[in-house]
């Protein structure tokens, strides 16, 4: 495959090349295109907003950082740039259980977000927020990536660094439980 090639497979693949190199425009240009989809990733995995700023931030460090050593050609940099991103939401889970608290946890916050337009307006899209930061990590995250990153299942498993089949059956899993809490909800409301 020529070089050409290689670079029209992966759409960001110049864009990365120039963030290697240090081009500040390139990492500008980078993080407007990036930010929208992995800051929803973040937040949706760690249901507070602040905690996916921060998460953003990283990986975007991470991407200033580490550019030059993106291998094209093994995954699409937007893949590995979500697998980062997926990486750093799982720490800060893990880290939230093993720090014991007597506090109560901060309250999501019950505003709409962003994209809450695209559900119907009596409700369902908090109702939906809280429902997914019920799920497994593993079942919210292929809900997350498939249904609100807009990812094929085989982009989906190939972040998730599974199968297709298990991607699936995450997904099977995860709308079930889904449904069972959401239906549990209106019978408690």
């Amino acid at each position: 495959m020529s070089r050409r090639e290689q670079m029209s497979s992966d759409p960001d693949a110049e864009l990365v090349q120039r963030v290697a190199r240090g081009d500040p425009q390139a990492m500008r240009l980078m993080v407007s295109a990036k930010l929208p989809r992995l800051l929803a990733l973040a937040q949706r995995m760690l249901g507070d907003r602040s905690e996916a700023e921060d998460v953003a931030q990283d990986v975007f460090l991470r991407i200033w950082k580490h550019a030059g050593t993106w291998k094209q050609g093994s995954a699409k940099f937007d893949t590995w740039a979500h697998r980062v991103a997926l990486n750093l939401c799982y720490d800060r889970l893990r880290k939230r259980r093993d720090i014991p608290t007597d506090d109560v946890p901060e309250q999501i916050d019950p505003g709409p977000l962003p994209d809450a337009g695209l559900l119907s307006d009596d409700q369902q899209g908090p109702r939906v927020e809280r429902a997914l930061q019920e799920l497994p990590p593993r079942q919210r995250e292929a809900i997350i990536l498939v249904y609100y990153q807009d990812m094929s299942n085989r982009e989906a498993a190939e972040v998730m660094n599974i199968s297709v089949d298990a991607l699936e059956s995450l997904l099977s899993r995860g709308r079930r439980a889904l449904r069972k809490i959401l239906l549990g909800e209106r019978d408690d409301a």
